[in-house]
Parts: structure tokens; C-alpha cells; sequence
């Protein structure tokens, strides 16, 4: 344990000041978002710029690829916001069956497709691992898209595995960034069960 926290401690120390400001930016932005504050976009786009240098820097390349989304999805909804459009209520829900075959789908082939591009293409030396962590993170964004609790949980399996491989690849800001995220969606899947659960109560009602 002793070790762990030296190597920690010698990892932050030799952190770049890149990082620091695209974890201080990440940080920033989920703040932003809990806010409702349209800032969180062009706080977003700044970090996960950062993010894609420095992730490409240590050969995480399926996890820059997963910043590359970020970055389009950022943008979107920086003009969608700023264009005050109406939006769709689409309710919380539970996935079905088709949904889940969807999301396990894209986990699985996801995966195996970015493992064979990793292995074939770059210099990664952690392929499997790198594209573990972002197909799980692909299924999480399409459920919650969908708007499905379910998305709580793929987000959180990326989640999980991300924290020990970016201590791994000494990008312990992320790591801790990361940490953040998770707790954050741990609280979200509870929110969004409360809410689902709201839903029913009102449609009973009626």
C-alpha cells in the first residue's frame, strides 16, 4: 500500500501542467452541466482537445478516438443550446431486449474490431485493454442517448477499467478525473431510477 501511494505521489509530481488543465477543465465542466450552464460546451471542447493530445501521446489511441466523439457531440450541443431549439421529452426507462442485444453488440464487436485496429495499426501495447474501455463507453452513450438507466452501468464498466489503465499509462489526473466520473454516475443511475419510478407513479395517477 505504501508503494502504491509513493508511485501515486511521484506520478501526480511529475504530472504535466496539460494535464492539470484539461483534469481542472473536465472537472469543470461536469460542474457546468450539474448547473444547466451552456459554459460546460466550450469548457468541454478546451479539455477534451488536451485530452486527445495527451492520450495520443501515450499510445491510448481507441481512447483518443472516444475524445474525437466528445469533441463532435461538444459542438453539437453547443449549437443545438445556443439555437434554443425545443427538445423531444423523451422518457427515463428500462432497456428491452432488442436494446440490450444492441448494447452488448456494441461492446463485444465494438471491442474486438478496435482490439484487431490497435494490434494491426498502432504501437498501443495495451489494444485489448484500451479497447475494452471505449466500446463499453460507446454502449453507455447510446443508451443514454436513448435515455436508458442501463447506460449508468456501461458507463461505469468503462469507467472502471479507465482508472487503473490511465495510472498505468502515468496519467494520474485523468485517473482521478475518472474517479469522479464514476462516483457521479453511481449517483445517476439512483437519480434515474427515482425518476423512472416518478413516471409510473404520475402515469398510475392518471
Amino acid at each position: 500500500m505504501h508503494n502504491w501511494f509513493a508511485l501515486l505521489l511521484e506520478q501526480i509530481a511529475a504530472t504535466s501542467l496539460l494535464q492539470w488543465v484539461a483534469a481542472v477543465l473536465g472537472i469543470a465542466e461536469v460542474l457546468l452541466a450539474r448547473k444547466n450552464n451552456i459554459w460546460l460546451y466550450p469548457t468541454g471542447i478546451v479539455s477534451v482537445l488536451l485530452s486527445i493530445y495527451l492520450l495520443l501521446d501515450v499510445q491510448l489511441y481507441a481512447e483518443s478516438a472516444l475524445n474525437v466523439y466528445y469533441l463532435v457531440m461538444s459542438i453539437y450541443g453547443w449549437v443545438y443550446w445556443a439555437k434554443k431549439r425545443d427538445k423531444i421529452d423523451i422518457k427515463v426507462s428500462y432497456s428491452n431486449y432488442r436494446e440490450w442485444i444492441v448494447s452488448l453488440g456494441i461492446t463485444i464487436l465494438g471491442g474486438i474490431f478496435l482490439t484487431i485496429l490497435l494490434k494491426k495499426y498502432t504501437t498501443s501495447n495495451v489494444p485489448i485493454w484500451d479497447a475494452w474501455v471505449s466500446s463499453t463507453a460507446w454502449a453507455g452513450m447510446w443508451l443514454l442517448a436513448r435515455r436508458k438507466i442501463e447506460n449508468w452501468v456501461f458507463l461505469n464498466i468503462s469507467n472502471l477499467f479507465a482508472i487503473p489503465l490511465l495510472f498505468y499509462k502515468k496519467l494520474p489526473l485523468f485517473a482521478g478525473l475518472t474517479i469522479f466520473l464514476f462516483i457521479v454516475a453511481c449517483f445517476g443511475f439512483f437519480d434515474w431510477r427515482k425518476i423512472y419510478k416518478q413516471q409510473i407513479k404520475k402515469t398510475v395517477q392518471a
